[in-house]
């Protein structure tokens, strides 16, 4: 009898750790399909670690936001509201510390410090992992590229919903970071 309620545990636990990784997945493919694409422009990164896998660091110009209140302490769960600007990139219009219900175009994010009514905010999405062969050539293009002083930024398109905030591409001198890298082994 007691083999019976093992097993039964034993399934009852498998369920559980795969529920877990695959609802995961489904919000972040719900996020880039059902989402609202905004293009966060990035900036230079000092050199990244070596053992996170392969991918891009990114770093954005949009994670902070003027504040009336001064009270937000380092890692509180908050709201970041996110808009297009007149240009086309996103823009945090407001921080709320409770979700929002009027708009699905917030994204979940942490306080990392608030001084003199700026406050810095940890975004979610700080990475953009590619393919193993490419990742490295992408990291030292982006870098080389987000130094230089030139007209066209770089920027992430990021999906948004309800919270959730995936990157689906990082574009460089007009171009997919994929294409980029593979243009400047041409040259």
């Amino acid at each position: 009898m007691k083999t019976k309620y093992v097993f039964i545990a034993f399934v009852v636990t498998a369920l559980l750790q795969a529920f877990v990784p695959l609802k995961m997945v489904y919000d972040n493919e719900t996020t880039v399909s059902q989402g609202t694409v905004f293009k966060f422009k990035t900036e230079p990164i000092d050199p990244s670690y070596p053992f996170r896998g392969k991918y891009v660091a990114l770093n954005f110009q949009e994670n902070t936001v003027v504040v009336k209140d001064s009270v937000y302490p380092l890692g509180e769960q908050l709201y970041a509201l996110v808009a297009n600007d007149s240009t086309g990139f996103a823009v945090i219009t407001g921080i709320a510390k409770v979700r929002p219900e009027s708009t699905t175009n917030y994204i979940t994010v942490k306080s990392n410090g608030c001084y003199e009514g700026l406050l810095r905010l940890d975004l979610p999405f700080n990475v953009f992992y590619m393919e193993e062969g490419k990742a490295q050539e992408a990291e030292n293009g982006y870098r080389k590229y987000t130094k230089q002083d030139t007209y066209n930024p770089a920027y992430a398109l990021v999906a948004v919903k309800e919270g959730n905030a995936v990157v689906t591409d990082v574009i460089i001198d007009g171009l997919s970071i994929r294409k980029y890298v593979l243009r400047e082994r041409k040259e």
